[in-house]
Parts: structure tokens; C-alpha cells; sequence
């Protein structure tokens, strides 16, 4: 038929969506897959089976060598790079594994946005351009024990005491926390919530590692606990009330909306891979009907996910993007990974749980990345009140 191509299209991009890509967005991507393939896909099952990843520092400056932390902020040595060149970094990472991109996604979306957004130009100079070459590590502390979803009832406190601040109070499931050199926290104040920037080694901060994870294993994850810590006026940041962590969330939702895809390409990729080798009553198990439905189910999930994630990301470039459309593209694109993946892991049967290949690990992770940085019901109420103008959270 004229105007159709009839040679065989790449499995992974059956819609085209490269076409949307410049070369030089195509070149940032292969750069983070080769970063991705070589320096953490062939040692990342090892690194979730043991709960630890090896040399977590030497990943951190490998990473930020490649100009991959805090790569979407502008000076301080950081990369300026655009946000679809982030975007699709976090794909490649996440297609190796959701801690990783976890780790980069909080380093530089959320410790080193804080600084950069609501830092003073002292705290910019002393941890940027050391956050940024991944010398030094940062975690954001805003989720508490009994403060998930509802950070305004925070319990973390922060009281004057003459020129000093003293910090007070406990955070949870905190991604980087037992490494970090800098932690943002997050505390009620007489004014209302304030953020802190406060070195790890402080007096009367520790932040012991939580252990037996199911989920995001090669990941650091930690308590950190505030024992009466005490900062000068100097480490707060220049923001009052929750718009100040909320901003900071909404850059990391946004590469999450970019990272679960990757998750969900690779699911697709190992699917694919298995359905044409096995052989089954003579046949590929590719041939056979229902495979190939559940092939193309995962195919049209994984392409519907990224369309949404490019356009997000063009909408984030030109400086249109909503908080609403991020909580859109979180909610729509993790929930189809998670179920990506566990679609996958039906097409390897048995397999599916080995650890020889990366599906059910990738699942693992998803159940996490699905409630963190904003759960499916409350990204549901935040598009709920966009439709409606009605907040129900309450």
C-alpha cells in the first residue's frame, strides 16, 4: 500500500515513538543505556538479592560524573540539561532497576531541588557542586511514622533558641538516609513548616538503615532520628509552609512518570525475548494466541506510557506543566508498569520468579514505587479535584 512501510518494525517501538526524539535527546539516551548496561544491569540482581548495592559511593560518582545528578538544574556544576533529557535518563536507569533511580531521582530532584530552589546562595556554593559530581550524598526528610500522605501533620518540630534552631522528631522510609552527608528536613515550626539543611553529622542525628525489605532492596532506605539536633538560622530555607517539599515532590513525581516506563520496557523486552525462544508443543510459545495477546497488551501499555511522558516532558520545557498532569502521568504510567510486569512474569511462567531474569524484581519494586512520592489514591484525589473542583481529602 503506498505511504506504509512493510519491513519489520523494532518490537519495542512498534508506534515510532523515536520520531519524537531529537538526535541529541537520542544521544543522551544512549549514553545513560550504555552508563545503565554496563555499570549496574549485569551486578543489579546480585545487589537486590544481597540488599545492598557494592561500592554504593563509587556508583554515586560514576553517576555523577555522567552528569546525572541534579542533571535538569541550572549552575553549581550541574548539567542544564532539558527535562525530557532527564526524563529519559530516568527510563534507563529504571530500566535497570527502581533503586537506582531512586537514588539519582532523590539526589537530584528532591535533596539538591531544595537547595537549588529555596537555598540560600551560601548552601547553594557548599553542597551543589559537590552533590552534583556525587561527592556528596543527600536525602529528603519529610514522611514520618504516622505522616504519610498527610505531611502537614508532621510531628518533626523545629523551636528557636536564640540565633540556633533545635530540630526534634523522627522521618521514615527515607531513600539515602544511612549515606547521606546532607539531609533536607522538614518540620513544623510556631510560623509553620520550614525546611532544614542539616549535615548528617550533627550531633544528635543518626539515621539507622531499615532492613528486611521486600522492594527495592538494592537501594538504601532509612529512619533518620533528630535527637534535639541544632542548626544555625543560617541552615533554614527561604520557604514557608508546604509549597516548599511539595515542589520539590513534584520534580521527582516527574521522573518517576519517565522511570516506570523504563521498568515496564524492560518487563516487555524479557517477555518478548522468552515467548520467541521457549518451545512448547513444537512451537514458539510467540505462535500461540494468547502469547501474543498478552505481547501486545503489554505493548500498547509500555507505548501509552511514553507518549505521556513526552508530552509531559515538552509540556515541562516550555514551562506549562501542572502539578495535576504530573499526578496523571504517576498514577497512569507506575499503575501500568505494575501490571506490565506481572504480565510478563505469566509469559515466563516458573521462570518469571527466578532471579535469573528481572521481572518479578522489577515488580517487587513497582509496589513501592506505586505508593511512594504520592499514592494511587491520593494522585486520584488531586485529579479528581482538577476534574471536579472539588477536594476530597478530607
Amino acid at each position: 500500500m503506498d505511504g506504509i512501510h512493510t519491513a519489520r518494525v523494532d518490537p519495542l517501538d512498534v508506534a515510532g515513538l523515536d520520531d519524537l526524539l531529537t538526535d541529541d535527546e537520542k544521544a543522551v539516551r544512549a549514553s545513560v543505556r550504555n552508563l545503565s548496561e554496563r555499570r549496574i544491569a549485569p551486578f543489579v540482581a546480585d545487589w537486590f538479592e544481597r540488599g545492598e548495592i557494592e561500592d554504593i559511593r563509587g556508583l554515586t560518582e560514576d553517576l555523577g560524573a555522567a552528569g546525572l545528578l541534579g542533571m535538569h538544574l541550572e549552575g553549581y556544576g550541574c548539567a542544564g540539561m532539558s527535562a525530557v533529557d532527564y526524563g529519559l535518563a530516568c527510563l534507563e536507569l529504571e530500566s535497570a532497576d527502581s533503586g537506582v533511580r531512586s537514588l539519582v531521582s532523590v539526589q537530584g530532584s528532591l535533596a539538591m531541588y531544595a537547595i537549588w530552589r529555596w537555598g540560600s546562595e551560601e548552601q547553594k556554593e557548599q553542597w551543589l557542586p559537590q552533590m552534583a559530581a556525587g561527592k556528596a550524598i543527600g536525602c529528603f526528610g519529610l514522611t514520618e511514622p504516622d505522616s504519610g500522605s498527610d505531611p502537614g501533620s508532621m510531628r518533626t518540630r523545629a523551636e528557636r533558641d536564640g540565633a540556633d534552631w533545635v530540630i526534634t522528631g523522627r522521618k521514615m522510609w527515607i531513600t539515602n538516609g544511612t549515606i547521606a552527608d546532607v539531609a533536607i528536613v522538614w518540620a513544623t515550626t510556631r510560623d509553620g513548616v520550614r525546611g532544614f539543611v542539616v549535615p548528617t553529622t550533627a550531633p544528635g542525628f543518626s539515621a539507622p538503615e531499615i532492613r528486611h525489605k521486600q522492594s527495592l532492596r538494592a537501594s538504601v532506605t532509612s529512619e533518620l532520628v533528630l535527637d534535639a539536633v541544632r542548626v544555625p538560622d543560617s541552615a533554614a530555607l527561604d520557604v514557608l509552609g508546604l509549597k516548599g517539599p511539595l515542589s520539590c515532590l513534584n520534580e521527582a513525581r516527574y521522573g518517576i512518570v519517565w522511570g516506570a516506563a523504563g521498568a515496564a520496557r524492560t518487563a516487555l523486552s524479557t517477555a518478548l525475548d522468552y515467548a520467541g525462544s521457549r518451545v512448547q508443543f513444537g512451537q514458539p510459545i510467540a505462535a500461540f494466541q494468547l502469547t501474543q495477546q498478552k505481547l501486545v497488551e503489554m505493548t500498547l501499555e509500555y507505548t501509552k506510557a511514553v507518549l505521556l511522558a513526552v508530552h509531559l516532558g515538552r509540556r515541562k520545557d516550555a514551562g506549562t506543566l501542572r502539578p495535576e498532569q504530573v499526578s496523571l502521568g504517576k498514577l497512569n504510567n507506575v499503575r501500568s508498569a505494575l501490571e506490565t510486569c506481572r504480565t510478563a512474569r505469566s509469559v515466563l511462567g516458573a521462570n518469571g520468579i527466578s532471579a535469573e531474569y528481572p521481572v518479578m524484581r522489577h515488580a517487587n519494586n513497582l509496589e513501592s514505587v506505586l505508593t511512594y512520592e504520592g499514592t494511587v489514591e491520593m494522585h486520584t484525589l488531586i485529579v479528581g479535584q482538577a476534574l471536579t473542583g472539588h477536594a476530597a481529602f478530607r
